[in-house]
């Protein structure tokens, strides 16, 4: 499944009423060249309780879920957001997560199957991993059943 269209979507959603987030997880990783597929787009935002609001009502027009984060690093957004690469995916631009940041907080949240994916990642960095060449077109895939966000 080409994941780039909703990419792009919940791009121009959280532009419209100005969240600023960071692509963060598995898609953040795969954006960067990583050999990594996922179901779902995870963001770190700024929590206040104006930013909430807008994520509620931007979640609501995109059918998606919020979920309360599972881990600690979700705290860390400034930290996440300084260190962040822009790409542009069609018409809006995507802060993205570098990778070190996506393993920091796969490691931090500790679950089995953020565990699992670590040594890829790990390995990835290690090599130097460069964005694929359709990543900058637009043309990003993502091995998925069903295209849900997930917005942490």
């Amino acid at each position: 499944m080409n994941a780039g269209p909703l990419l792009v979507e919940i791009g121009c959603r959280l532009h419209e009423v100005g969240l600023d987030a960071v692509l963060i997880g598995n898609a953040a990783a795969a954006l960067q060249g990583a050999p990594v597929t996922t179901v779902d787009f995870d963001f770190f935002f700024r929590k206040t309780p104006r930013n909430l609001t807008r994520l509620k009502a931007r979640a609501r027009s995109l059918r998606a879920t919020i979920l309360r984060p599972y881990y600690p690093a979700s705290d860390f957004y400034r930290v996440v957001r300084a260190r962040a690469t822009s790409i542009e995916l069609g018409d809006v631009s995507i802060r993205v997560a570098t990778l070190a940041d996506v393993i920091k907080s796969k490691r931090a949240a500790g679950r089995p199957r953020d565990l699992a994916v670590l040594e890829v990642l790990e390995t990835a960095l290690e090599e130097g991993t460069k964005p694929p060449r359709s990543a900058r077109r637009s043309d990003v895939k993502a091995s998925s059943r069903a295209a849900r966000a997930r917005v942490i």
